[in-house]
């Protein structure tokens, strides 16, 4: 008898029924899905890789957990490595959902039979689940592995898996990832292995502490045979080739390269969440200039450190950043081409660039080396002598202090700072001339780092033009300014080629292919900081020597300590001798620029000691430190007298200094070559 039409409702609710139910278990495991999605932010938590512009590495850096996790590329790993791996590993690995029941199934039959664990079921992607979050071994923990899985499986491509697998494989100790081991083992990335490699990073994973190569090479060695075997078995490669590689030696662990410690830090700090970071920077270049810092630096005192910075002028590129000479010095670890030290007379030749490029002066100008007071300001030389007129060009290449105050009063200190602030190097002014800078300007009475006065000599080596460094984006400027005119940087740059030499060097004029260096030195007040800077063959390089909490150094001076560290520098690029330059015809200079003084000679004038000043003196006779005395206007040579007695011209120094003999009132008189006077009338005291 046929069955009515009736008898079909109750299994068309019975099915809308199991529909509903299978509906909401779907929902349910989509909710529970999304709620409970797998950890995959932590294969993003690499160890950062700093590289040169060549892609050769210079450093890296463990993760926040102290393990060395690179960053695993496909594309930057042997593709062979990669399809020996999922032979041996996971060889349903682009077909399978995660989990591959083949395996699984193989694997029960096993334990049951064995009563133990003789051959793996877990999937490349189950292998990534586990190291995602590390469980006990056990079947619960397999089930959650499997369910990790298959949610991996929705949110990853098969490559993603297998670079996410690769990143954080272990490989004994700290090493996680196949580049790491790579690194540690064969000292290169795995783009290219040979058998015996391969096999080794294959099996290390599979019990990496127990296979260690530098613990346990006995261990590594029967596990990378076992797999050669597998190799050859699974017809990847020959027996012959298996049984060669069995010859190979068992690696060792090695350090992974060390250059570079400051650059590499702030890259890093600067591209964070970055596995591989590109730099600027030269591995080769960067590794002779730290090789030299700490050469140079052994010599001195283990207070002491030594910064290089190292800039092509073609794109301003930073090519080598040595912040000091070691780790183990005291203030190793600070990058002292970013601190802010006093420049000295490192500025000089900014100062008188812009006064030739505003029409100020000419490097022919006569400017007078006399002692005068601008002002409460009452600068010396360096060496404390006065040399009457000289041309502003000489006054360069001797670095004259008296010029170059009087070439910053002529043009303004605030005129002068704010193009250094224009051509993009930061100064820091003192406190108390937050407001407006001053006269001490010219002579370095200002913080800067040695970044910004390698970028400004960078400007005068490009036709004046003004670039900011490029450390990691080589070629993108924030700016082009041009800070003077070409002619005007090119003779600046001509008469700083033209300095004196240090003792021991030869002047490249006379050497052969020594490169031609347009230099210049400075030293801080108090003989803190010593600098040399210079620009020759493409290149500008700034050397710092100092001590990093800025103790005085006595004696040590940029000529020197820093500028036979600056030769040394340029020698090292190996760059070609600047082509002789044919001697130019150079125009008379105008008569409003023969001489920098514009007013009539001066009256003589005794500056120190002043007019019905109290003097105080400590100690009296040949035996005292003195008082300088010294004076402006007339001609030379001034002689002095003091107690109705001529004051006697030190030979080394030539000031004149007087040692009083006893406290009271003294009439101090000065008589220059034409027979002009002045007097003054002070008081000596002592002490009490």
């Amino acid at each position: 008898m046929r069955r009515g039409p009736r008898a079909a409702l109750p299994l068309t609710a019975r099915g809308k029924r199991i529909a509903g139910v299978l509906l909401a278990c779907m929902l349910v495991l989509f909710a529970l899905d999304q709620i409970f999605p797998p950890p995959l932010e932590r294969v993003r938590e690499v160890s950062p890789v700093v590289l040169d512009r060549n892609g050769e590495w210079l450093m890296a850096f463990t993760t926040r957990q102290g393990t060395w996790r690179l960053e695993a590329r496909l594309d930057e790993i042997d593709p062979e490595f990669q399809r020996r791996l999922i032979a041996i590993e996971d060889a349903r690995f682009w077909f399978h959902l995660g989990v591959d029941p083949i395996a699984l199934t193989r694997a029960s039959v096993s334990y049951a039979r064995q009563g133990r664990v003789t051959q793996g079921g877990s999937t490349i992607t189950m292998q990534l689940a586990r190291l995602l979050e590390p469980r006990p071994r056990t079947i619960p923990s397999k089930l959650i592995e499997i369910v990790r899985a298959i949610q991996i499986e929705r949110r990853l491509s098969k490559r993603e898996i297998l670079a996410a697998y690769l990143t954080m494989a272990p490989y004994g100790g700290n090493l996680e990832g196949v580049r790491a081991a790579s690194r540690a083992y064969f000292q290169r990335d795995p783009q290219w292995l040979d058998d015996a490699e391969m096999a080794l990073l294959i099996a290390l994973p599979q019990a990496p502490e127990a296979r260690r190569p530098d613990r346990h090479p006995q261990a590594a060695r029967a596990a990378r045979d076992r797999v050669l075997d597998m190799f050859a078995a699974a017809r990847l490669i020959g027996p012959r080739r298996a049984a060669e590689g069995r010859q190979s030696a068992i690696p060792a662990r090695s350090p992974f390269p060390y250059s570079a410690p400051h650059a590499a830090e702030a890259l890093a700090a600067a591209h964070p969440g970055e596995g591989v970071i590109r730099s600027s920077l030269d591995a080769t270049l960067q590794r002779d200039l730290e090789a030299l810092a700490r050469r140079r630096a052994a010599g001195l005192d283990r207070d002491t450190q030594i910064a290089i910075l190292a800039v092509e002028l073609d794109g301003r590129a930073v090519r080598a950043r040595v912040g000091g000479a070691g780790r183990e010095r005291a203030g190793g670890y600070i990058d002292m081409t970013r601190a802010i030290r006093s420049p000295g007379s490192a500025l000089k030749p900014f100062l008188y660039a812009i006064a030739f490029d505003e029409g100020v002066a000419a490097p022919e100008t006569l400017v007078r080396d006399a002692p005068r007071r601008f002002g409460g300001y009452l600068p010396e030389n360096f060496d404390r002598r006065f040399h009457g007129d000289v041309s502003i060009e000489d006054a360069l290449r001797h670095s004259l202090n008296l010029p170059a105050v009087a070439t910053l009063e002529r043009i303004g200190a605030g005129r002068f700072h704010a193009a250094l602030a224009r051509a993009g190097a930061e100064v820091r002014l003192p406190r108390q001339a937050i407001s407006e800078p001053g006269l001490a300007l010219a002579l370095g009475g200002v913080g800067m780092r040695l970044e910004d006065l390698v970028q400004l000599y960078a400007a005068l080596g490009d036709g004046g033009r003004a670039r900011p460094l490029a450390t990691d984006d080589v070629g993108q400027f924030a700016f082009t300014r041009r800070f003077v005119r070409r002619e005007t940087a090119e003779r600046v740059l001509e008469i700083l080629a033209t300095s004196p030499h240090p003792a021991g060097r030869i002047p490249a004029q006379v050497a052969q292919g020594a490169p031609e260096v347009a230099f210049k030195t400075g030293t801080s007040y108090g003989f803190r900081d010593a600098w040399a800077l210079g620009v020759s063959n493409g290149y500008a390089i700034g050397v710092w020597v100092g001590r990093p909490d800025g103790a005085p150094r006595p004696g040590a001076t940029g000529r020197s300590e820093a500028l036979p560290i600056l030769f040394d520098a340029f020698d090292l690029l190996g760059a070609p001798r600047a082509p002789a330059r044919a001697p130019e015809q150079r125009e008379r200079v105008a008569p409003a620029l023969a001489r920098f003084e514009r007013e009539e000679r001066e009256g003589l004038s005794i500056l120190f000691p002043p007019a019905g000043a109290d003097v105080l003196v400590l100690d009296y006779g040949a035996q005292s430190r003195g008082l300088s005395l010294s004076a402006r206007g007339g001609r030379a040579p001034l002689t002095w007298y003091a107690e109705g007695r001529r004051v006697e011209t030190e030979p080394t120094s030539g000031r004149a200094i007087w040692r009083p003999s006893a406290p009271g009132f003294y009439d101090v008189i000065v008589i220059d070559a034409d027979g002009e006077s002045a007097r003054t009338r002070v008081r000596v005291r002592g002490a009490g």
